[in-house]
C-alpha cells in the first residue's frame, strides 16, 4: 500500500521532488526545495488527501535548517522535509493552504529565527514581549546567560 501511494506521488509530483524515501511502513519521507512548497503541498492536499498536518518540526543541524512538515492520512504518514540555508533563512507560509498552521509557523520565527514570508500573523507567540531581539533559543549557537540574580533584601 505505502508503495503505491508513493509511486503515484513520484508520477504526480516529477522533478518537484529531491528525495523520497520509506523508512518503515506506512512512513513517507519526501524532501523539496522552499521554491516548490506550496504547489507541493496543494497537490497532496488536493489529488491525495493530505490536508491533517499534525506539526512542523525546525530542526538546526548547524551547516543549514530543516523544517519537517508533518501530514498523516489513514493509510500513510508524509514528512515533507526543505532545507533552507543559514544566510537567508525564511520559508514561504503554507497557510493559505492549511491555515491551522500559523502557530507552527509563529514558533519556527521566535524559537528559530526564520523568517515566514505572508505569514497572516508574524506576532511572537512563545517567547516573553521583552524577550531581546536576535536570540533563538533553538539555534545550535545560541548562548543563555542567565541574567543576575537578585534576593530581596539581600545587603550588598
Amino acid at each position: 500500500m505505502t508503495q503505491n501511494i508513493v509511486d503515484e506521488i513520484k508520477e504526480s509530483l516529477g522533478d518537484k521532488i529531491i528525495e523520497i524515501k520509506t523508512p518503515a511502513d506506512r512512513r513517507v519521507f519526501l524532501t523539496i526545495s522552499a521554491d516548490n512548497l506550496l504547489k507541493v503541498i496543494e497537490i497532496l492536499g488536493n489529488d491525495f488527501g493530505f490536508r491533517h498536518l499534525s506539526t512542523i518540526t525546525g530542526i538546526d543541524t548547524v551547516k543549514n535548517f530543516e523544517i519537517l512538515y508533518h501530514f498523516a492520512i489513514s493509510q500513510v504518514s508524509l514528512t515533507i522535509r526543505v532545507i533552507i540555508s543559514r544566510e537567508n533563512p525564511e520559508i514561504p507560509s503554507i497557510c493559505r493552504l492549511i491555515p491551522g498552521a500559523v502557530l507552527y509557523e509563529r514558533e519556527i520565527q521566535d524559537l528559530l529565527g526564520i523568517t515566514v514570508k505572508n505569514i497572516p500573523d508574524p506576532r511572537p507567540i512563545v517567547l516573553p514581549d521583552d524577550w531581546p531581539s536576535g536570540n533563538y533559543p533553538l539555534r545550535k549557537d545560541w548562548n543563555y546567560e542567565p541574567p543576575e540574580e537578585k534576593i530581596p533584601g539581600e545587603k550588598k
